[in-house]
């Protein structure tokens, strides 16, 4: 029975980490267009550092 429920709160935790981290990559999108619009090289490549941490984790869990 504890393994079941270890099982099940760990399932729950990547559910919600995946919504979390698509959040995360939406809003790193949008700041990566503004970045582009200004011609703001530095926010673009913090940007595409950032989205590609997010790219990793969301391969490992298994969302993309």
């Amino acid at each position: 029975m504890k393994q079941l429920m270890n099982t099940l709160r760990k399932r729950d935790f990547e559910k919600e980490r995946k919504a979390v981290l698509r959040m995360e990559m939406d809003y790193e999108l949008l700041t990566l267009f503004d970045a582009m619009m200004e011609k703001n090289e530095i926010q673009k490549a913090k940007s595409k550092e950032k989205l590609e941490k997010i790219r990793t984790e969301l391969l490992r869990l298994k969302a993309l």
